[in-house]
């Protein structure tokens, strides 16, 4: 990356009614131009941090995707624009130089994929060959991304975005910059600690999970820390299936997130092993049996289950969609 500079910011004018969030005033932003050693899908790598189409600490807006976040040094704004085969980099507030020097992980600069044999299955030879740029980033952000994934325990996916929009929008702090449209990023430790048990409900949010994000916060700080320090993927499995309401799954989606694992493999979802198993053999399976199919590539388990969904073979639609439960007037 080229050193950043700074350039005149422009005025967020917008301001979301409802809440309590007042605008951040302008900063200059920070400018620099990204170049990486691989070839790079930048909106294939970055947007599959997204939760859901109405994210609001992630939007894409023509060619330029925007995304806010919480980071050691307060809240920061991101604009990543593809141009050529580097990246056009923006960035404004508090965390702005945290969020530029993490830039690379973000697009994939630490994946490794030494060792990985595409060739093993056509379908994933043939995936590998035409997602080239396909890259596992990572955030460096691990309570955001513990957070998002015990959101989505346990309830559709409609129903987990929409919680994460509304705490996010009502709790997080505005976004700093000239962002298309109002953007959050998500609370702080304490932000999380302090959301009030009739908003968890209002938001969509059940129970058991609102809990679990709340003790989770309670030990946030010492918890990263220990993550951070954890040798491998076990290591950090190990670390977050200890604390009650985080299971594989929670763990899995964390790391893959969070820190890039490409190894990881989310255990106990609703879909994933029928996708597996109808992409590698045509018919459906269960967890043990996508386990088994993916053993072959051990150590790179979750950069083939990403060029499967790259490779656009799912399985088609058996039945209705199920239909979202709203607790909420309970």
């Amino acid at each position: 990356m080229t050193s950043p500079r700074p350039a005149t910011a422009q005025r967020d004018r917008g301001r979301t009614p409802g809440t309590r969030h007042d605008v951040t005033p302008p900063r200059p932003a920070l400018e620099t131009t990204y170049t990486p050693r691989h070839p790079l899908d930048l909106h294939r790598t970055v947007v599959f941090q997204r939760h859901g189409a109405n994210d609001p600490t992630l939007v894409v807006e023509g060619s330029v995707i925007w995304r806010a976040s919480h980071t050691p040094h307060g809240v920061a704004t991101l604009a990543l624009r593809p141009a050529g085969g580097a990246v056009r980099v923006a960035a404004w507030g508090a965390g702005a130089e945290w969020a530029v020097a993490h830039v690379p992980a973000l697009c994939g600069a630490e994946d490794d994929p030494s060792g990985f044999d595409a060739t093993r299955h056509p379908l994933i030879a043939s995936a590998a060959h035409r997602n080239p740029g396909l890259r596992l980033g990572r955030t460096d952000e691990v309570f955001d991304a513990l957070a998002s994934a015990i959101f989505e325990q346990k309830v559709t996916a409609l129903q987990a975005f929409s919680a994460w929009r509304r705490i996010v929008t009502w709790f997080g702090e505005r976004a700093p910059g000239p962002t298309p449209r109002p953007m959050f990023a998500p609370p702080s430790l304490e932000g999380w600690r302090r959301i009030p048990s009739w908003s968890w409900h209002r938001a969509g949010l059940e129970p058991p999970q609102s809990r679990t994000v709340v003790e989770a916060a309670d030990r946030g700080e010492s918890l990263v820390r220990v993550l951070d320090a954890a040798a491998d993927g076990l290591a950090r499995e190990a670390v977050l299936t200890s604390l009650r309401g985080i299971g594989p799954w929670t763990s899995a989606e964390t790391r893959i997130r969070a820190y890039g694992d490409p190894d990881a493999v989310s255990v106990g979802d609703y879909h994933l092993a029928h996708q597996v198993g109808h992409a590698l053999t045509g018919a459906r399976t269960d967890d043990a049996g996508m386990l088994e199919l993916l053993a072959p590539w051990s150590g790179q388990r979750q950069r083939v289950i990403r060029l499967l969904a790259a490779s656009g073979v799912s399985e088609p639609r058996r039945g209705p969609r199920l239909h979202p439960e709203d607790h909420r007037r309970r």
